[in-house]
């Protein structure tokens, strides 16, 4: 039988089957060593959309590849007394009819066994039987998917746990969802490649982008260069909504209509990034639209910098990111602009562009990203907007920019737009 949708998602990016089952039997281990708690993460289910794709919940893919299958879940039982069944991944029944419209799936055979690295696997029929079982003896739920504000969605397994719970007297919920965030937060060698080739094609992007700006040209076009230079340099693609922002348009942080001209004596900010096999690179550079900074644009600009490296140079094992933050501060607070620096210093990459965030300082194999920015709307010489922003790799030495061949120095990016 042909490969189906779980065979060629379950070897996504050349990762390897043995990585997927190493990340669940780490899952295992921590969860038989809190008393044999029984955890649940699901796919997430729904039609796929007629615009983009469907995708599953972030902590399905990691711990299986597995990236076609609503309605799927993988169920963690560390205490079953049959090792083949503690880890137990379950698949929506085979519907003919409905995979006429969406693509066939495969049954379930040695072979999708040996493909997906699961011992045991079963239709998601046999999951409430299962779970219910499971919980009879253990009585221990633990949540693994991240909580919601108390004004959005339950969380979907608690949804589950709390319906076991009022059919199955004594069962308590547990927070572990600091688990899965920590798993995904310390990235593999692997895992760092894969950023690695997603900031080799989001540099043909911004290659891209000094090839097309110009004074009168659109932000869009501008947008459409880099996203099909992220594709033809080896991505998949976008890995958010591309930020193109000249004038005015480069003060507002998450501006995304990129639909303006760009004028004469603007700056530009691009914050865009391509994936590669389901990660993210997340890179912002600022230009000057006609190919030179004023005066005062590059003053701001080398304070902006001055600041991202100065932040660079904070991260370190054991740092907190409030540290890193500092760091990009007080350069702005010693030239007197720290309240035109409105967010953050930065955060996680991985998997997600705002990938999960354990408690916690860094760690080694942690990638985030550093963006230091400021921002004039009001400025009587015109709107001036600057952000940099890198992607840092924390290593036991320090932080590592695995972004730097992308130009940023003001000679560099001036030598670049020529």
């Amino acid at each position: 039988m042909a490969k189906g949708k779980v065979a060629a998602a379950a070897e996504n990016g050349g990762t390897p089957v043995s990585e997927y089952q190493a990340r669940r039997a780490r899952v295992l281990k921590e969860l038989g060593a809190n008393g044999g708690q029984v955890g649940l993460v699901l796919a997430g289910d729904g039609a796929p959309p007629l615009a983009g794709f469907w995708q599953p919940s972030s902590h399905f893919a990691y711990l299986t590849g597995i990236k076609e299958e609503q309605g799927a879940a993988v169920l963690f039982d560390p205490g079953h007394e049959d090792p083949k069944k503690r880890c137990v991944l379950f698949l929506k029944p085979l519907n003919p009819e409905l995979e006429a419209w969406d693509g066939y799936r495969e049954e379930i055979s040695q072979a999708l066994k040996d493909r997906t690295g699961f011992e045991t696997v079963m239709r998601t029929g046999a999951l409430p039987r299962m779970l219910t079982a499971a919980l009879r003896v253990r009585k221990k739920a633990a949540c693994l998917h991240a909580f919601a504000v108390y004004d959005g969605p339950v969380s979907p397994d608690l949804a589950v746990f709390r319906k076991v719970s009022e059919r199955v007297p004594g069962v308590s919920i547990v927070d572990q969802t600091d688990l899965l965030n920590g798993l995904r937060a310390v990235k593999s060698r692997h895992e760092v490649g894969l950023v690695e080739k997603a900031l080799a094609a989001t540099a043909k992007g911004y290659e891209a982008i000094t090839r097309t700006l110009r004074p009168g040209v659109t932000e869009k076009a501008v947008q459409r260069a880099a996203e099909a230079a992220f594709i033809e340099g080896g991505g998949s693609g976008p890995a958010y909504n591309s930020i193109v922002g000249s004038g005015k348009n480069a003060t507002v942080l998450h501006y995304m209509m990129n639909t303006a001209v760009c004028r004469a004596g603007e700056l530009l900010v691009v914050d865009a990034g391509a994936a590669f096999e389901g990660y993210c690179a997340d890179i912002t550079r600022t230009y000057p639209v006609s190919g030179k900074f004023t005066s005062e644009q590059r003053e701001m600009y080398e304070l902006v910098l001055d600041a991202q490296e100065a932040a660079i140079a904070a991260v370190k094992p054991g740092r907190y990111m409030h540290e890193v933050d500092g760091a990009a501060r007080k350069v702005f607070e010693k030239a007197g602009v720290a309240d035109r620096f409105i967010h953050g210093i930065g955060h996680q990459l991985g998997m997600e562009v705002h990938d999960v965030t354990p408690e916690g300082p860094l760690r080694e194999g942690m990638i985030i990203t550093i963006e230091p920015g400021l921002y004039f709307p009001g400025r009587s010489g015109g709107a001036m907007g600057i952000r940099i922003e890198d992607d840092v790799l924390v290593t036991s030495s320090g932080g590592k920019n695995l972004s730097k061949m992308i130009p940023k120095s003001v000679k560099d990016v001036e030598a670049a737009l020529r």
